[in-house]
């Protein structure tokens, strides 16, 4: 989070672009992948005592996490959401009746439901990916579309400050996980048990 800029929303428009989501043009019925939001709503339950005043206007990216124990599958009634055996917790929009319990089983705000048809908010469409259908639920998916033919995820790929790091958590020969031996990283709501896939590293020195 040290490289990635405050008024910077490349990563965003990069995501929301390639996955057809729409602009409904009001907070009440938007539809997120990634955004950003303030450090206390990101990480509500760590420590805000004393904390550092550019952490605390500094914007953070959320997304969906992509848990090693994600709730939102256990508790989908048709199988409309799953966890592939890569780790990454898919959406098969067919199979979803909108009912919403994944949105209430997920901890971290990251899914979104489309009250109104979003094919009709959309000014281009990228034929890679599908658009939606009112009624559905929809969330970030690590871009499974591109990495499966070898690319990075759309925000990594346009994150022009390296911000960004995605790689295989279980290679532990990985960039990602040298990462993660060589930096001090945080998870959103650790204590769940849920095991967040997405990792957060600020300067050396917060701890």
């Amino acid at each position: 989070m040290a490289r990635c800029e405050s008024g910077c929303s490349d990563c965003i428009t990069a995501c929301h672009t390639k996955h057809n989501v729409p602009d409904f043009g009001n907070p009440k019925d938007e539809i997120k992948w990634i955004w950003k939001d303030s450090y206390a709503k990101v990480f509500p339950t760590g420590s805000q005592q004393f904390l550092a005043q550019h952490l605390v206007d500094k914007p953070v990216l959320s997304l969906c996490n992509h848990c090693a124990n994600p709730p939102c599958v256990k508790v989908c009634p048709t199988q409309a959401t799953f966890k592939r055996a890569d780790g990454i917790v898919e959406m098969d929009f067919h199979r979803c009746i909108g009912c919403r319990f994944c949105m209430a089983a997920c901890p971290y705000g990251s899914r979104s439901f489309n009250w109104r048809n979003p094919r009709e908010f959309l000014k281009q469409v990228d034929a890679e990916y599908p658009t939606r259908e009112i009624g559905v639920v929809e969330k970030c998916n690590f871009c499974s579309e591109r990495i499966g033919t070898g690319r990075q995820p759309a925000c990594v790929e346009t994150c022009k400050t390296q911000a960004l790091v995605f790689g295989n958590l279980y290679d532990k020969d990985s960039e990602i996980r040298e990462k993660l031996r060589t930096r001090v990283t945080f998870q959103r709501k650790p204590e769940l048990g849920t095991e967040p896939s997405v990792f957060y590293a600020f300067e050396a020195g917060h701890v």
